[in-house]
């Protein structure tokens, strides 16, 4: 193991619980053990119930943080943990058991009731501790079983075994002692008939029917009803359904079920000016997250039109059209305080301002359920100008009346709503560097957007500074390092 590529977070973990005598395996496919040392598997770890609290307080000192499925695919006794190891760019996955409890990846149907004699069968290597072959091939001989010998296996024709799985049960038999495996069954597995449990064995080599597997499945199942945790039947059509429900999911609706933080959802924002490289930071963020978290991302800055704004200016070009009135944008980073905007430009600010407050408020209520959201920009009212109230501004010294001071106050109250994030992540960058990298716009409007950034003193704000001058490696490390330790 010494010589395998082992991320320095798997490493560090694996030394403390060795350390601190934790009782614990990592209790299946063994046969790819350096894989799960790479950070490329879970790490599926099986921990004895009187080392729980000091297992996760080791978790929690190697910034590992709990994650949930939803209510419905929660297991009892199975638990997940992530930590990120910023030197490789990777999120570990901690697959924590307290129970052996096996079955159709949909339901976890059987618990196995042997941890006990499992954990003490363990040695330990170079870096995991691992059980006996025996016992692992005890368990796996059920997994493979349980998975692949129901209707919905078959129907989704998976009733063989993959590739990985054969070259797993061929390294298990490779090193089992066959008296060994038989005084498991009889001592632990008592229940479990040694007969059952061999034709079920003769039934996963290459060249057995379906129904010859179905058949010594189902007495398999038969044997294990003591341990199943709803009725054998229930739990066939409760497969058969989730299939049916995941798979709309997937392909009608775009939907793949991820894990939500345990300690609750966030809103992450990134701010900062152009060439900065932010729409990259947001879509590399995103991507790292989204593997395992239920993520959304919000693009704050130009927020999506809601049926009010859509028919507001519509009504505004067709006026335009008309001739009622002139089109005219001011510049929102430096208005010319002489001249008088127009009312289209600030019912359109108006109309920006309540679809800034619609996307907050519904990126705000995804992280209040547990999401992680990571806006694009963020409307910072008081430290910044951009994406901030812009009616006032434009007509600060100018004559007002009831109708601008109405519309004053309605912007006023929307951004009155946006509260800060609770991660402000700054991406600074000198503005001649910025204007170097963004040749294809205006230079002036580049510098113009970019110097904002630059010269405000965020220490008096609480924001993160990252410093975008960097490599965009180095600022993604730093983010992605910054993010893990606030969400």
């Amino acid at each position: 193991m010494n010589q395998l590529p082992v991320v320095g977070l798997v490493y560090k973990l694996c030394k403390i619980l060795e350390a601190e005598g934790i009782v614990y395996c990592h209790w299946k496919s063994n046969v790819a053990l350096e894989r799960s040392a790479a950070g490329d598997n879970d790490l599926d770890l099986l921990v004895d119930r009187r080392s729980a609290q000091r297992f996760t307080e080791i978790l929690s000192r190697c910034g590992f943080k709990e994650a949930r499925m939803p209510s419905g695919s929660q297991i009892p006794g199975i638990l997940d943990y992530y930590g990120y190891d910023a030197e490789s760019d990777r999120l570990i996955h901690v697959h924590l058991h307290y129970q052996l409890v096996l079955g159709h990846d949909a339901t976890k149907n059987y618990h196995l009731c042997i941890e006990k004699p499992f954990l003490a069968s363990s040695v330990q290597t170079d870096l995991f501790r691992i059980p006996a072959p025996e016992f692992e091939f005890v368990v796996f001989i059920i997994r493979m079983a349980l998975k692949h010998s129901t209707w919905d296996a078959i129907l989704g024709r998976q009733i063989g075994l993959s590739a990985g799985e054969r070259q797993e049960l061929a390294y298990l038999q490779a090193r089992v002692n066959n008296t060994q495996v038989h005084r498991i069954l009889a001592e632990h597995l008592p229940y479990l008939d040694v007969e059952v449990f061999v034709d079920y064995l003769r039934s996963l080599q290459p060249g057995s029917s379906y129904w010859a597997r179905r058949r010594a499945g189902l007495r398999l199942q038969n044997d294990l009803r003591a341990c199943a945790r709803r009725p054998p039947i229930v739990d066939e059509w409760l497969q058969l359904w989730r299939h049916l429900l995941w798979g709309v999911q997937r392909r009608v609706f775009k939907r793949v079920t991820r894990s939500r933080l345990a300690n609750g959802g966030a809103m992450v924002a990134m701010v900062g000016g152009d060439g900065a490289g932010k729409s990259t930071a947001v879509e590399a963020v995103g991507a790292w997250l989204s593997e395992y978290f239920e993520i959304g991302k919000v693009h704050m800055g130009k927020p999506s039109w809601s049926l009010t704004t859509v028919i507001v200016r519509g009504l505004l070009k067709i006026g335009t059209m008309l001739g009622l009135y002139p089109f005219s944008i001011q510049n929102e980073l430096d208005p010319d305080p002489a001249v008088f905007p127009g009312y289209p430009t600030l019912i359109r600010s108006v109309c920006t301002a309540r679809d800034r407050c619609l996307t907050y408020s519904r990126a705000r209520r995804f992280a209040s359920n547990g999401g992680l959201v990571i806006c694009d920009r963020f409307s910072l009212p008081g430290i910044m100008a951009m994406d901030g109230p812009q009616v006032e501004r434009m007509t600060k010294n100018l004559k007002s009346n009831w109708f601008i001071k109405l519309l004053i106050k309605l912007e006023e109250k929307y951004y009155q709503q946006i509260m800060l994030p609770d991660l402000l992540a700054v991406l600074r960058v000198n503005p001649a560097i910025a204007v170097q990298r963004k040749t294809d716009e205006d230079a002036v409007s580049v510098r113009a957007r970019t110097t904002q950034v630059w010269v405000l003193d965020w220490e008096k704000t609480p924001a993160h500074v990252i410093d975008a001058s960097q490599p965009v490696v180095k600022v993604l490390s730093d983010l992605k390092t910054l993010i893990w330790s606030n969400v």
